[in-house]
């Protein structure tokens, strides 16, 4: 049975862009939609700060964080792992 106060955690998958920051990195989610009047497929992205406690993400690492309470003025989410490592070219 679930409790009715307890809300359901929110958890977004992005892409890393920016790992220059301590213990931070900044993710671009990317989300499709179709446009009501012309249906055509939009593409939006945002991008998200994300708190990583031991400096693992990369630039190009593809991960899932998830909300949490507010860790600073910007972050609002935490790293829960990386689901696939960025590729060496």
């Amino acid at each position: 049975m679930e409790d009715k106060n307890s809300k359901k955690s929110l958890t977004i998958q992005g892409v890393v862009v920016s790992d220059a920051m301590e213990k931070t990195v900044v993710i671009e989610i990317i989300t499709r939609k179709v446009h009501p009047r012309f249906k055509k497929i939009m593409t939006r992205t945002s991008r998200v700060k994300v708190h990583d406690e031991k400096n693992e993400c990369q630039v190009g690492d593809r991960v899932i964080a998830v909300e949490t309470r507010p860790l600073s003025k910007q972050k609002h989410h935490k790293l829960v792992k990386v689901i696939e490592k960025a590729k060496l070219v």
